[in-house]
Formats: C-alpha cells, sequence, structure tokens
C-alpha cells in the first residue's frame, strides 16, 4: 500500500501523495464530525469529494504510465486479483483505515479499460504469498520478508526491494498462465469491466 503499484522492470509507483492527503483529511473529518454544525456538515462533504478527486487521478495517471510502458515493451500486464482481500486480511487498528481507503480495484478498472483500447492483455493471477516467493529460487517462507520494503530469500540469499521481487514472481505467473491457460490465472475478457 506504500507503493501504489511496481512493474518487474524496477519502476515503483508510489502512493505517498495519496496516503498523506487522506490522513491529513481523516484529522479534519474527525474535528469536523466532532462540530456538528451545518457549515462542519457542507465541509465534509466537500472534503469527501476532493479527496476522492484526487486519489482517481493519481490512479489516472499511473494507470496510464503503466499502460503505456506495456505498449512500448510490447508485454502485457499481469495483475493480482484482489478480490476479497478487505475480508482476508488482518490490519493492526492504525493501518486499518489505509487498507480500507485503498483503491486497487479502481485502478485495476483504468488499467484494463485503457489497455484493452490498445489490444494489450491484462492476466489477473491468484496473490497467494508474491511478496514471499523468491523470484530466483521459488522459495516461499514468511521469514524471507524481515521488513515492509525489503526482500531477503532465506534459501539463496537473494536481496532486493520487496515490491521488486513480488513484480517479478507475478511476471513469471502471467507468463506460466499463458502457456497453461487453464492454470490459476484469468484473462481480462471485454466483458468484465464497464466500457
Amino acid at each position: 500500500m506504500v507503493n501504489i503499484a511496481a512493474d518487474s522492470d524496477g519502476r515503483q509507483y508510489s502512493g505517498g501523495q495519496v496516503r498523506n492527503l487522506r490522513r491529513r483529511h481523516r484529522r479534519l473529518r474527525k474535528k469536523l464530525q466532532s462540530k456538528g454544525t451545518p457549515s462542519a456538515k457542507r465541509l465534509l462533504k466537500k472534503r469527501r469529494r476532493k479527496e476522492q478527486g484526487f486519489a482517481k487521478d493519481v490512479n489516472h495517471v499511473i494507470s496510464k504510465q503503466i499502460v503505456e510502458t506495456a505498449q512500448r515493451t510490447k508485454r502485457a500486464i499481469v495483475l493480482e486479483d484482489l478480490k476479497g482481500i478487505r475480508s482476508r486480511i488482518r490490519a493492526r487498528r492504525a493501518a486499518r483505515a489505509d487498507l480500507h481507503s485503498w483503491a486497487f480495484y479502481q485502478l485495476r478498472t483504468f488499467i484494463a479499460y485503457k489497455a484493452r483500447m490498445l489490444g494489450i492483455l491484462v492476466i489477473l493471477v491468484d496473490p497467494r504469498n508474491s511478496s514471499r516467493e523468491c523470484s530466483r529460487c521459488g522459495y516461499t517462507h514468511k521469514s524471507n520478508r524481515p521488513k515492509r520494503s525489503t526482500f531477503l530469500c532465506r534459501r539463496c540469499g537473494h536481496a532486493t526491494h520487496a515490491d521488486l521481487n513480488a513484480a517479478v514472481v507475478l511476471r513469471d505467473r502471467g507468463r506460466a498462465a499463458i502457456n497453461r491457460p487453464n492454470g490459476h490465472a484469468t484473462l481480462v475478457a471485454r466483458s468484465d469491466f464497464p466500457s
């Protein structure tokens, strides 16, 4: 959630601006809700629209960059199928607000429709253990992630940024899905996303 997206070439798309804005708005909402006056309620509505618009714009910019990179390099786009993630993940109290305001489906939708317009294939793969699996040797273990941003394989010693490692793992899963179409992946069809 710190980086909204990462690609297998090593580029990371930061979510820092959106997280900071949402945290600032959360503090302002708390103050305005405690007041309860009509003007405070008006300001609450205005803030909500502003926050949503900013996050939507960031998702549009990132999705455009990802699709342009895929078009330029003549590659498909592989995404984690995060359906139901909010009910599967247990987060600390401090991280819950970030988890539930994360607009991953909106980003996925933006990527899918922009890719479809350019004829780029989008593949959804199982996200299970993608951040714990080594992109070099395939060893999967919880201790491979000593810190949020660090990946260190306990078997082969491969060390890299955790998001880059996960992006390479997803790329390889996407390749396997193309070679083995009845595997654990979904090719995004035209009917899966609104026009």
